[in-house]
């Protein structure tokens, strides 16, 4: 222990207590696993806090055990349950939207346990983050503090769709999930057909839009209705609305205890992640931390992502982590995170950009501690795309130019390779990767660079005289036109590596990234179409990082239509979504004027030392 820290140490044995069922205010019993500090096989005598997560995952796999066995040794009762219609608890599932009553009941079921001295913390990841949030937004009387690691703010806006385009990696989810389906686990007929629609889930990313019927999720109903309503439900209404959907709806009614916020700048959910700590840092008094790694989705003792390494200093112990964070919160301890900052940051893009000994590329980076996120020592300073492809912080020229043009068919679009991604695997792989084609990507026809095709646009700053960072939130403006009267716009900030020993062709490594349906562009609720050839200003937001591009490298911004399979491709038509089975090829421009003066908003930091 570091001097002048103090934690519990660990001093009992654990016993679990299985399938003991909590009442729900419908009726619905939801199961949990109950470990309990012991000695000699014997539960403790006396109240301990109680530490709770809900999971759609099983809550007696191996690794829910081993965390409850964990927090139980170092006395906490440590409460892992299934979620409703998984598992052993009762009811249907209905992913992600019906979390926080539940969620409520529960934590209020354990307040009047003998064993619980009247605090309970919760903890969890993906699925097991948002449901803490959603269950928070009911404020709970004996919810007492959170560690949220990668959970939503708005499953419309950042998540289950983005800038009103769908992340497939859902599609992909409901067939993954729907193997451990009650009714798969029932009937093993079911199973069979199930297990083989998902080694087969390429070939239905493919087809996509999925169809009604069409596909093995007929067999288990609900698990295909929630595919469909996240495809076509487009605009944001009622149903994204829902507490389990969209906690930033509910903000001002959100429980005020200390919550420490986990993401990672390559996690899928890292702008959820920074928008629940900058809301709830300002509304609350209670303590909120921010600490985001440079991580993808849950790696967080992971020492790379992607092709980028990290090494040591990028990973964390994560039972570690959140003992220290509820052992300073539930039990008054000084621990490390008694001396974490408002947030704690990682800040890529400090390493030599040589091949470490494991293949990948030292990418490199530090921690350090701010005072407030976004920095409060960041400038937000647009760099403008240019008629020659250059990107500078000049603004271009008044004299009108000709836009850059290109035509994107939707039914060759370009390919995703790496970005925030879960839950995707093998179709869609996340982290940091050179943007060059490979036998590896999904819808990847060759080898060369993505920004060689026809339908990318590039526009490059020159190389860097000093090191420059970017910590921040990230807009793309771009004034463009269309010939169709809905298409989609994407943009991808690139850290281009200049050629090296190691790399003789350099390197263009995707830093975030983000889409805009165009149909969006002035409000979610409704859509619009657009005036074929009528310049429109698109402003979407990219996910938040935190990268150093370093002297000689070059900062980029790729532009083009589709990102694919991470995005659901537009069919350029303005039909329905999701059912909508035309496609017409778009003649798409991006003007770079100073009438129409298409940018990108990067926080820059400069540092005195």
């Amino acid at each position: 222990m570091t001097a002048g820290y103090e934690g519990s140490r660990q001093q009992y044995e654990a016993v679990r207590q299985s399938d003991v069922m909590a009442p729900m205010r419908d009726g619905v019993r939801l199961a949990a696993d109950i470990h309990r500090p012991a000695i000699g096989g014997t539960p403790v005598d006396g109240e301990f806090p109680v530490l709770l997560e809900r999971t759609p995952y099983d809550k007696s796999a191996p690794g829910c055990s081993a965390r409850g066995k964990y927090f139980a040794r170092r006395g906490y009762v440590c409460v892992i349950q299934d979620v409703r219609g998984r598992f052993a608890s009762e009811g249907r599932w209905y992913a992600f939207a019906k979390e926080a009553p539940d969620g409520y009941d529960t934590v209020e079921w354990l307040a009047t346990q003998s064993w619980c001295d009247g605090s309970v913390g919760t903890m969890g990841d993906s699925y097991g983050g948002s449901d803490q949030s959603a269950l928070a937004t009911l404020n709970p009387p004996h919810l007492s503090t959170m560690v949220v690691a990668v959970g939503a703010s708005s499953y419309y806006h950042c998540s289950m769709r983005q800038n009103g385009a769908l992340e497939q990696r859902f599609m992909i989810y409901a067939f993954r999930m729907a193997t451990t389906s009650k009714e798969a686990l029932a009937n093993p007929d079911i199973k069979a057909a199930l297990d083989k629609a998902f080694a087969e889930v390429a070939d239905w990313v493919r087809r996509a839009p999925l169809k009604r019927g069409t596909s093995p999720l007929r067999l288990v109903p609900d698990y295909e209705q929630w595919a469909l309503d996240i495809l076509q439900h487009g605009e944001y209404d009622d149903y994204w609305r829902q507490r389990g959907y969209a906690i930033a709806e509910y903000y001002d009614e959100h429980a005020d205890v200390p919550t420490l916020y986990l993401g990672g700048w390559y996690d899928s959910y890292a702008r959820a992640t920074c928008e629940n700590y900058v809301a709830l840092s300002r509304l609350k008094k209670s303590r909120q931390v921010l600490l985001m790694g440079p991580w993808t989705h849950g790696a967080y003792e992971t020492p790379f992502s992607g092709d980028l390494e990290f090494g040591p200093d990028g990973v964390i112990n994560y039972n570690d982590l959140r003992l220290a964070w509820f052992d300073h919160v539930l039990k008054g301890m000084r621990t490390e995170a008694a001396d974490w900052g408002p947030a704690r940051l990682y800040i890529m893009g400090h390493g030599d950009g040589s091949s470490t000994d494991g293949g990948r590329i030292d990418h490199g980076g530090v921690w350090r501690d701010e005072p407030d996120f976004p920095l409060p020592s960041s400038t937000p300073t647009p760099f403008y795309l240019q008629a020659d492809g250059s990107l500078s912080v000049e603004t271009p020229p008044e004299t009108e130019t000709e836009p850059t043009r290109f035509t994107f068919d939707p039914r060759d679009p370009v390919p995703t390779i790496g970005g925030g991604i879960s839950a995707a695997d093998p179709i869609m792989r996340p982290g940091g990767y050179d943007q060059v084609g490979r036998a590896d990507v999904f819808g990847s026809a060759d080898r060369l660079p993505l920004n060689a095709r026809d339908d990318v646009l590039s526009f490059q700053t020159e190389p860097l005289a000093e090191d420059t960072e970017v910590t921040g939130p990230i807009t793309v403006t771009l004034y463009a036109s269309s010939s169709c009267v809905d298409t989609d716009f994407t943009a991808k900030l690139i850290d281009v590596y200049a050629p090296s020993g190691d790399y003789p062709d350099g390197l263009a490594i995707n830093v975030t990234d983000s889409i805009l349906r165009a149909r969006y562009r002035n409000g979610w609720e409704k859509p619009e179409p657009m005036a074929p050839a009528d310049v429109y200003e698109l402003r979407f937001e990219l996910y938040p990082t935190a990268n150093v591009f370093r002297a000689g490298h070059c900062i980029r911004l790729d532009v083009s239509s589709s990102n694919w399979p991470r995005f659901d491709v537009n069919p350029n038509t303005g039909g329905p979504l999701g059912t909508d089975r035309r496609f017409r090829v778009a003649e798409q421009a991006v003007y770079h004027d100073g009438e129409r003066p298409s940018h990108i908003t990067l926080p820059l930091v400069r540092r005195t030392t």
